[in-house]
C-alpha cells in the first residue's frame, strides 16, 4: 500500500499547485473576497493532508505490519469531501455543498486519531 498511497500524494500535491494557481490567476477577478477564502482554505487542508499522506506512505514503507490502510483512506476521504465541497462552494455558491464539508473534516479528524493510536500502540 505505501506505493498506493505516494502516488495519491504526489497526485494530489501536483492537483494542489495547479488549483492553487489556477485560484491565484485566473480565479483572481472571479470570485468574491469570500469565496477566494473557501478556494485557497481547500488548497490548504487538500496540501496538509497530502503531506500527511506521504508521510503515511513512508510509515507504511518503513513497517509494512502498521494497519495505515484506514488512515490513508480517511485521509483520501477527507480531501475529496473538504476541499471538494469548497472548491465547488467556491466556483459555483451552491451553498448545501457546505453540508459535506464537516463529513471531510471529521474523516481528517479520524484519520489523525488513527494514526496517533496506532503509533502510541507502538506494535
Amino acid at each position: 500500500m505505501s506505493k498506493t498511497w505516494l502516488s495519491v500524494a504526489a497526485l494530489s500535491g501536483f492537483l494542489c499547485v495547479a488549483l492553487g494557481a489556477f485560484g491565484a490567476h485566473a480565479l483572481k477577478n472571479v470570485l468574491d473576497s469570500y469565496g477566494r477564502d473557501i478556494y485557497d482554505k481547500a488548497v490548504l487542508y487538500q496540501m496538509f493532508h497530502t503531506v500527511a499522506l506521504a508521510l503515511v506512505g513512508l510509515l507504511q514503507r518503513q513497517n509494512e505490519a502498521l494497519a495505515l490502510a484506514p488512515v490513508g483512506w480517511l485521509f483520501i476521504c477527507g480531501m475529496i469531501l473538504f476541499s471538494g465541497s469548497l472548491y465547488v462552494l467556491a466556483l459555483t455558491g451552491m451553498k448545501w455543498l457546505g453540508a459535506l464539508t464537516p463529513f471531510g473534516g471529521l474523516a481528517f479528524l479520524c484519520g489523525w486519531l488513527w494514526l496517533a493510536y496506532l503509533l502510541l500502540r507502538g506494535k
